[in-house]
């Protein structure tokens, strides 16, 4: 996955790429990435957030143009349900959403959307995220937030049936 934030803060790119950004992600693809993660906020610690229409306008021309230039997945990193919309309308192939369905709407965006979601996980918002975090079990406090069924597989055999059954419960 090649990521590219358009952000003047980021960490991962320094948001160097802004003007850009398209040929960059281009050229992520050309040496191997399979899929473009596009982000428009900071999600490093202490971050402050931007607003939704700051954010469309800094991720949308970016996913427009990349779409028009390849069929690569693109994904569009936010945490933001109407920013998502818009990325996906403007040609991304998928959400990929720190706050794993959390904020409000999210989960009626991802279901009117009919993409598929990557559900990441962050303590809090990217301003507060590293304020003592604590992962006493981190699989239970997943699973509790966000109301996962979760099954411990210990081998193989174990796999097979749980899948066996999860295809019996998706008919």
């Amino acid at each position: 996955m090649g990521v590219l934030n358009v952000t003047p803060d980021s960490f991962s790119d320094g948001g160097e790429h802004e003007q850009a950004a398209a040929p960059h992600a281009l050229a992520m693809l050309e040496a191997g990435a399979d899929i473009v993660d596009i982000g428009g906020e900071s999600t490093r610690p202490g971050a402050a957030p931007v607003d939704d229409g700051q954010e469309i306008a800094r991720v949308v021309p970016v996913i427009a143009a990349l779409r028009a230039a390849t069929k690569a997945p693109i994904s569009i990193d936010t945490m933001k349900p109407s920013v998502a919309m818009a990325a996906l309308q403007a040609g991304a192939s998928m959400w990929n959403d720190v706050a794993a369905l959390q904020s409000p709407g999210a989960l009626e965006t991802a279901a009117a959307a009919q993409r598929p979601v990557i559900l990441m996980h962050m303590q809090g918002e990217p301003r507060t995220m590293q304020n003592d975090p604590r992962y006493d079990d981190a699989a239970a406090l997943l699973a509790a937030q966000n109301g996962a069924a979760m099954v411990r597989v210990h081998d193989v055999a174990e796999t097979v049936q749980a899948l066996k059954v999860w295809r019996a419960t998706q008919r």
